[in-house]
């Protein structure tokens, strides 16, 4: 922003940690911004200059907002709406008795802002900053606010999904200091105008589609929640076996190259090879000789297994009989094919009637030898009539194409599959993204 240009006017509805912490630190930044809560407890105490939640740093940053004029708080919304340029909600969203999101307050405030809005002249911006799933807001919110103010987003308003990612105890500096910035935008204006209110502040920033900025805030809770709830069965395992867990812990933690990484992130297929699932039955079979139960990790393999299902349930819902796979070993550039959750695939689409062909550039039965020879005589008996070298038999076959292998040959071969032919992806194609949502494509997870 220029030098002397004007700082946009913000009005904050719901004063709770998220709300109160924002309203301190954006008016800090110069920004008028009037706080708005049905509570009138806060309020007074805001007006007053002292902060309603404990935090480092938030009581100096509230006096200073109040006394430079820039934080002032009202109980009335609606003028707080036609008064500023952006509104940002920050309403809670409790969980409903079955488990669900309680939207109760999200839509109250919804229904606030569009009614002020229908008697604005001008062009507002709403923000929504609580957290909700996927869909609430273009499914609920944005029609809520187009029947309450009789206009059209996009046109006469604008809305954005900002997620928080403040850690209560240290949220000042959260918002100072951001691990990253997102804005999911209804439009370009919009999304440019919330980000703008982040000038100057590190972190990487994402302008991304607004279900996909409501569903990054879940994604860091939910794992949040995997990683402490790891590191307690780590620590019951270790606390069983006589090992400092912290010790252990360390050990982990210095590999940045695979374990604190992005390294197996990634949505994609099921896990196999020779490693993992056996480690981890070892691990989980050792626990329960000591009376260990460790819920998180005994049920890792049960997901690996729900997710080989999802696989063979999307060939089995397109109603198609020829099924050409690209991939057989665990993972691309190997011939290992122990517990390959392709092969698995392979054996119960076989099983359930299938008229299968296979290509992988590593595995050839004239080369097979050894643990991969015998899993295979194994798994898939009569191997012989399914495994080929010639890609281009299989591309022909395949009604249904399955990719499981990045290999060059493979890819060359799908890239050239006719719309006739459904590709179901299991390992992200390089044209998945362009590909999404057409008829002739499935990609597993995306």
């Amino acid at each position: 922003m220029s030098a002397g240009e004007r700082q946009a006017s913000l009005s904050i509805l719901g004063l709770g940690y998220v709300g109160c912490v924002s309203a301190a630190c954006l008016a800090s930044r110069g920004h008028p911004v009037i706080g708005v809560d049905s509570n009138p407890l806060k309020t007074e105490c805001l007006r007053l200059g002292n902060a309603p939640v404990v935090e480092e740093r938030i009581g100096e940053l509230i006096a200073e907002g109040v006394t430079s004029g820039r934080l002032t708080v009202s109980e009335d919304p609606a003028r707080a709406v036609l008064d500023t340029d952006v509104t940002i909600v920050c309403v809670g969203t409790p969980s409903a008795p079955g488990g669900g999101l309680s939207t109760q307050y999200l839509e109250r405030a919804t229904e606030q802002i569009g009614a002020a809005l229908a008697r604005k002249d001008g062009r507002h911006t709403v923000v929504y900053r609580s957290t909700m799933v996927p869909g609430t807001c273009e499914d609920l919110l944005i029609p809520l606010l187009e029947r309450t103010s009789g206009k059209r987003v996009g046109l006469d308003f604008g809305v954005c999904v900002n997620p928080e990612f403040l850690r209560e105890g240290t949220s000042v500096r959260d918002f100072f200091e951001p691990p990253k910035i997102v804005v999911g935008e209804s439009d370009e204006a919009s999304g440019e105008l919330v980000m703008d209110l982040y000038a100057g502040l590190d972190g990487p920033r994402f302008r991304v589609p607004i279900a996909v900025a409501e569903m990054t805030k879940y994604v860091d809770n939910c794992f949040h929640a995997l990683k402490v709830t790891f590191g307690n069965e780590i620590g019951a395992f270790c606390t069983s076996f006589g090992l400092d867990s912290h010790v252990v812990m360390d050990v982990f933690l210095a590999d940045t190259k695979l374990n604190i990484s992005p390294a197996y992130l990634y949505p994609g297929f099921a896990f196999g090879g020779s490693c993992l699932p056996k480690d981890l039955r070892a691990l989980v079979h050792a626990a329960r000789q000591n009376d260990l139960d460790l819920p998180v990790l005994a049920n890792v393999l049960v997901s690996n297994e729900t997710q080989l299902r999802r696989a063979v349930d999307l060939v089995t819902s397109l109603g198609r009989r020829r099924v050409g796979i690209f991939g057989l070993s665990f993972k691309s550039g190997t011939d290992d094919l122990r517990e390959s959750p392709i092969v698995e695939l392979a054996e119960r689409l076989i099983g359930k009637g299938y008229d299968v062909k296979i290509y992988d550039a590593n595995v050839a039965l004239s080369r097979l030898m050894g643990a991969n020879r015998s899993y295979l005589d194994e798994r898939l008996p009569h191997i012989g009539g399914v495994l080929t070298d010639d890609v281009e038999d299989v591309l022909e076959h395949g009604e249904v194409l399955i990719a499981g292998s990045r290999d060059p040959t493979a890819l060359a071969a799908l890239h050239r599959a006719g719309e006739h032919q459904t590709v179901i992806d299991l390992v992200r194609l390089p044209w998945a993204a362009q590909r999404r949502g057409q008829a002739s494509y499935i990609g597993i997870g995306w």
